[in-house]
């Protein structure tokens, strides 16, 4: 089989599973194990796919993403109310960062008065805060995800390793009881996952309708969570798990 012809059947599989394993792809393409983790390595500079501990998995938008512009007018009422319980809690001089959900942009929209230094992968985040004199944007490089507007693989997560910020404000598709924190694409939650661990303070956004459920891509366990910031319409009874876990609850 010629090189190019392998590479296609790996991309192929990759994106059909959303993840393959080297020893896996070993078997099925009858190569060795080191020829595959070079496939995997040039692929992954093409683009094609994101290499992770012992395989790969797929750089393809999911089919449940909901396009950006869609999600952003989706619950509008609700995810201003967290915006604006989520601003109280930013001080000038603070450095953040904000995800690329539309909770965050919202967000972004109402920091026309602070002096802060703000780090973001969200291409709409990015222009809202364009034009603000004492707002200093620090934009990850990356791989353009045209669905969310956001910047994200390899080279998005090598770059949030270099800083340090004081909180960040993310969002997620889920929140649950067992399965914690999580996104509906794997790419996604990745990025989440290294931001988290780069920041002091985290604070999660949610709307109602994301608690009590479980999207596909694990992000954390909530136990990591410093404050959930959720508006009113959210099952208190349920969020009761949380404050147990010394989590602070902000209802918007």
């Amino acid at each position: 089989m010629l090189v190019p012809e392998r590479h296609k059947k790996i991309i192929t599989i990759v994106n059909k599973n959303k993840t393959a394993r080297v020893s896996e792809l070993s078997k099925v393409l009858k190569v060795s194990e080191e020829t595959i983790r070079r496939d995997l390595e040039k692929l992954e500079t093409e683009g094609k796919l994101t290499r992770t501990h012992g395989g790969a998995f797929s750089t393809q938008e999911e089919e449940g993403d909901i396009p950006y512009f869609q999600r952003e007018v989706m619950n509008q009422e609700e995810k201003m109310a967290v915006a604006r319980e989520a601003i109280k809690l930013i001080k000038d001089d603070d450095i953040i960062f904000l995800d690329a959900s539309s909770t965050a942009l919202y967000l972004a929209k109402l920091l026309t008065n602070h002096k802060i230094t703000v780090l973001t992968n969200s291409i709409r985040v990015t222009m809202e805060l364009a034009g603000l004199p004492n707002v200093q944007v620090v934009v990850v490089g990356g791989n353009l995800s045209p669905t969310s507007l956001s910047l994200v693989g390899p080279l998005t997560v090598n770059t949030l390793e270099r800083y340090h910020v004081n909180k960040v404000f993310f969002s997620c598709k889920g929140l649950h009881k067992q399965w914690g924190i999580s996104d509906s694409n794997e790419q996604q939650a990745i990025v989440k996952r290294k931001m988290i661990e780069m920041a002091d303070e985290k604070i999660l956004l949610l709307d109602h309708t994301k608690l009590e459920k479980k999207a596909f891509a694990h992000i954390e366990k909530e136990d990591m969570l410093d404050t959930i910031i959720i508006d009113s319409q959210a099952n208190k009874t349920y969020l009761q798990y949380f404050e147990e876990k010394n989590i602070a609850i902000l209802y918007a």
